[in-house]
């Protein structure tokens, strides 16, 4: 699951990435409102948190765009007006959700994640497969009772494969949904992190298939 984050204030964007990365998703910033059009035309988002007051290329005409394209892109716009005609205004636009600065990065988390199941993206709080047990919400994976201590991106692999609930994810997939894109491709990252997975795991669980990609049946 992939977020977009649109905000000219540097550290709060920063700051908003590493929150919702907690939360195993990949996550995109950009600064300013022409380049968040330019990723929207290469990379597929579910959910774009999105400035209204941005410089230049105006937070409001990179929500019509994303309306227009009719994409299954939700959009949470963020704004220091407080004023409900303000609120409305952006909700008239096409944004899904509105939020006003000052806010807590919990409350923006929990707007994020029910954006989210709007998408499709409905996923159950507690993940368990295979003896694997992932309590989302508490960040915390057990294998058969004992608790295995994972890092930030082995975490994120991890729930992408448990999600599938027994399909094949592809390495290009894992990528694009645990790796923000300034990940370069030809790395192995993913190959380095289940293997990372496996050791930490101790029975084998998860499987590969050739050509294809990885599983736990």
């Amino acid at each position: 699951m992939r977020v977009l984050i649109v905000e000219d204030e540097p550290v709060l964007a920063d700051g908003i990435a590493e929150w919702l990365r907690r939360d195993a998703l990949a996550v995109d910033v950009v600064n300013d409102g022409g380049s968040a059009l330019e990723r929207l035309e290469v990379n597929d988002y579910d959910v774009v948190i999105l400035d209204r007051d941005l410089p230049a290329v105006h937070g409001d005409d990179v929500c019509r765009s994303i309306v227009e394209s009719a994409s299954r892109t939700r959009v949470l716009m963020l704004t220091a007006a407080a004023a409900v005609r303000d609120r409305v205004a952006g909700l008239q636009l096409g944004a899904d959700d509105y939020l006003s600065k000052p806010f807590a990065l919990a409350e923006l988390s929990a707007r994020v994640q029910a954006l989210l199941r709007r998408t499709g993206h409905i996923t159950p709080p507690v993940l368990s497969r295979r003896g694997l047990r992932m309590d989302l919400a508490r960040r915390e994976v057990y294998r058969d009772g004992r608790y295995v201590a994972l890092s930030r991106k082995e975490f994120a692999v991890l729930a992408e494969l448990l999600r599938a609930d027994g399909a094949v994810v592809s390495a290009e997939d894992l990528l694009e949904r645990a790796w923000d894109e300034h990940t370069d491709p030809f790395t192995g990252v993913v190959r380095v992190t289940i293997l990372k997975l496996r050791r930490k795991l101790e029975v084998p669980v998860i499987d590969t298939i050739p050509g294809v990609g990885y599983r736990i049946a």
